[in-house]
C-alpha cells in the first residue's frame, strides 16, 4: 500500500522531555514522508498506564509510537477516521458482553455530536466484532436503497441506532 500511495518513509523518535519511564509514560514525535522531498506529517503520540487497555499494559511505549505513526500517517493522507481508542471504546466497560453499555456509549457519543456515523458505524463493527462488509449491505437494505452512499442520513442514523440497540 505504502507504494501505490506514495510514501518513501516514515520516522520515530521518542520525545525524552515528555516521558518518563519510571511511571511507564511515554511519547513519540513521527514523520511521514510521501515524497523524495517531503517536508513530513508530524504526529504525536503517548501512553501511559492510565491511558492503555488492561490487555497491552506493560507495552506503553509500542502504543505510544504506533498512535504517533497513525496520526501522522492520517494527517498525510488526508483520513478523517480516527481510532477506536480515541473514541472512548475499551473492551471491558462496552464489549459484546454488555450490548445495553455499548448502545448507550453510541447514543451517548451521537448527542454529543463528537462522532460522525461512519465513525459510529465502525465502532459498532468493532466492538462487536462484526462483518463490515455484510453490516454494509444489511444497512443499505434496512434504508431501501442499493448503496449506502445513496441513503439519507436519517436513515443511516435510524440503522446504527437500530444495529446499537
Amino acid at each position: 500500500m505504502s507504494e501505490r500511495r506514495h510514501c518513501v518513509g516514515i520516522r520515530t523518535a521518542l520525545e525524552k522531555q515528555f516521558s518518563d519511564p519510571g511511571l511507564g509514560r511515554w511519547v513519540f514525535k513521527a514523520t511521514v514522508y510521501k515524497g523524495p522531498r517531503s517536508k513530513g506529517f508530524v504526529g504525536y503520540g503517548d501512553a501511559d498506564p492510565t491511558n492503555v487497555s488492561p490487555l497491552v499494559r506493560g507495552a506503553e511505549m509500542r502504543v505510544a509510537e504506533t498512535r504517533a505513526v497513525n496520526r501522522a500517517l492520517r494527517k498525510a493522507y488526508g483520513i478523517g477516521l480516527c481510532s477506536v481508542e480515541e473514541l472512548g471504546w475499551e473492551p471491558k466497560t462496552y464489549g459484546p458482553s454488555d450490548p445495553q453499555k455499548a448502545a448507550s456509549a453510541t447514543n451517548h457519543a451521537h448527542q454529543n455530536g463528537h462522532t460522525r456515523l461512519r465513525d459510529r458505524l465502525c465502532l459498532l463493527i468493532r466492538q462487536h466484532q462484526l462483518d463490515a462488509n455484510l453490516v454494509k449491505a444489511y444497512a443499505a437494505d434496512f434504508c431501501g436503497s442499493l448503496n449506502l452512499r445513496d441513503a439519507s442520513r436519517e436513515q443511516i442514523e435510524s440503522f446504527i441506532t437500530n444495529l446499537a440497540e
